[in-house]
């Protein structure tokens, strides 16, 4: 099961983490924790990386407090002697708050002999009790916990749509309703993925069991530990053994509680969950891929311009018949029209009115096409690396010159953006190939999110340069076919001289040379468009 981020470290105490940089912050924030916690022997320590593996951990018999200062930024950013300063970082002092909550009310310790299970659990108890009790001490704090929820969260938190992880959700989430530091709103559609997993009877007990953890007195291990008993009675699970959840499908997209979880992340962030997922992804996968830049030659140029005008006209469907208002004749005359035309030209004012209606044809507006393109540069490429990073280079500059949305991946042992939506692919970047093809999956994952390939009322297409010998074909044959059943055309360019595997729900393009080749590209991209 999972549990939250460890940062109530009992025991001894790891070695304070120091920087001569971040001690004005460190001195500061130590006179200041009084006010926080009512106790005189606390210390704060504020450095890159301290926190205990947690953006702020609480050792209690230290009586320190640690605060990771990635989540300040620079030293100089405020002045932290100054009370405004808390204003210009407020989810770093909001985990100051959460930590001096730990101090001031985390008083009681897990028994010995306790199952890991349900150690864990009344320690997700103990996050929102904490802060239920920290609000009640000091209203004005809610301000700055609110802050620092989504920090103390990862979109982790929910991998899979079971009891196990919705409970964790309802935990960490819908307890810190009733602890009065988020409000129902906030997580709307979370209560509503938990409900629908959970059942709203058995939310209801689970409930019970967190609002008489919020109640209870600091000290009374005894209490909590039975809580964590009850609320596992209530799941239904044996707490002397680690609960046993289903491995997540890697070929299949987050499901109903990782998507609530994302969307309510995202709104606190500002961001579209599409935003959001994009951003996590970007972060994630941030190992470089090498690459050799270099100018396109003209015939790729040519190759482009040819595929560009295809894409455009693919765009656009038959005309279809319409009306449009006319100035003068002929046409079908519309009397009040006429009137208002009339009465301007009497004022002496140019007419604007249309009197007439006349039949012609229109053709419909035409869609942003959303094109990911995906290139292998795993080691048994290496053949093809010149061929394909032509293709992928044809097929990004003519998507972007046809006022597509276009992404660039690349996948291999890692994953890598290459060219993302807001950027123009002005230079062919040629594939220096290495590694395995493990993470073709998580390029797909990575280019949903930023192009919303699975979004209907969208012309999309995913176009993969691979030889299709990837690791896991099985996953990825399920990605593939989910992204067709969304409307989504996929478009496989694989080398020609080599039998690989060929994915159903793809169209495949046999490619040599990608600018002989770029009229059997066109056809098939327009195709998969047009039968999307």
């Amino acid at each position: 099961m999972p549990h939250p981020r460890t940062h109530l470290h009992s025991g001894a105490a790891a070695p304070a983490i120091g920087d001569p940089d971040w001690q004005a912050w460190s001195h500061a924030w130590t006179q200041h924790i009084p006010v926080l916690t009512g106790r005189t022997d606390l210390t704060v320590s504020v450095a890159p990386g301290a926190g205990g593996g947690a953006p702020a951990c609480f050792y209690p018999d230290a009586c320190r407090i640690e605060v990771d200062a990635t989540h300040i930024g620079a030293p100089d950013i405020a002045n932290p002697r100054r009370a405004g300063h808390k204003r210009l970082v407020p989810t770093a002092y909001g985990l100051l708050v959460h930590e001096a909550a730990h101090a001031a009310h985390s008083r009681w310790r897990t028994p010995p002999g306790t199952p890991p299970v349900v150690a864990a659990v009344a320690e997700l108890l103990e996050e929102s009790r904490i802060e239920y009790r920290q609000r009640a001490r000091r209203r004005g704090d809610r301000r700055w916990l609110r802050h620092t929820v989504t920090t103390l969260i990862s979109p982790d938190d929910a991998p899979i749509d079971d009891p196990w992880h919705a409970a964790h959700l309802a935990g960490l989430l819908l307890a810190r309703v009733d602890a009065r530091i988020l409000t129902a709103k906030d997580i709307k559609r979370v209560r509503a993925a938990v409900t629908a997993i959970l059942g709203r009877k058995r939310l209801l007990q689970l409930r019970e069991v967190w609002r008489q953890a919020h109640t209870t007195d600091d000290t009374d291990a005894d209490s909590m530990v039975d809580l964590a008993w009850r609320w596992c009675r209530i799941l239904g699970i044996d707490p002397q053994q680690q609960p046993q959840t289903p491995v997540p499908d890697p070929g299949v997209f987050g499901g109903r509680l990782a998507q609530a979880l994302t969307d309510y992340l995202a709104h606190t962030a500002g961001l579209t969950p599409a935003e959001y997922r994009a951003r996590q992804l970007s972060a994630r996968y941030s190992a470089p891929a090498t690459w050799t830049r270099r100018d396109p030659t003209d015939d790729e140029r040519a190759a482009a311009r040819h595929l560009a005008a295809r894409l455009r006209r693919a765009r656009t469907h038959q005309p279809e018949p319409d009306t449009q208002p006319s100035l003068i004749p002929p046409g079908r005359l519309r009397t009040r029209h006429a009137i208002t035309a009339q009465a301007q030209i009497a004022a002496g004012t140019r007419p604007t009115a249309t009197p007439w209606q006349r039949r012609t044809t229109l053709p419909p507006p035409k869609p942003t096409l959303h094109l990911g393109v995906i290139v292998d540069v795993s080691f048994s490429m290496h053949p093809y690396a010149a061929p394909m990073s032509s293709a992928a280079w044809i097929l990004a500059h003519a998507a972007r010159s046809s006022d597509a949305v276009t992404a660039t991946i690349a996948f291999g042992s890692d994953v890598t953006l290459l060219i993302g939506p807001r950027q123009r692919p002005t230079h062919v970047q040629d594939i220096h190939t290495f590694g395995g093809s493990s993470t073709f999956i998580d390029a797909v994952k990575l280019a949903d999110p930023v192009l919303q390939l699975r979004q209907p009322g969208r012309l999309r297409m995913l176009a993969v340069v691979s030889d299709g010998d990837l690791d896991n074909i099985a996953p990825a044959q399920r990605l593939v076919s989910t992204l067709h059943r969304a409307g989504c055309a996929v478009l496989w360019l694989r080398p020609a001289d080599l039998d690989g595997h060929t994915f159903t729900d793809a169209t495949t393009v046999l490619v040599a040379d990608p600018v002989q080749a770029i009229h059997h590209i066109a056809s098939a991209a327009v195709t998969a468009l047009e039968q999307a």
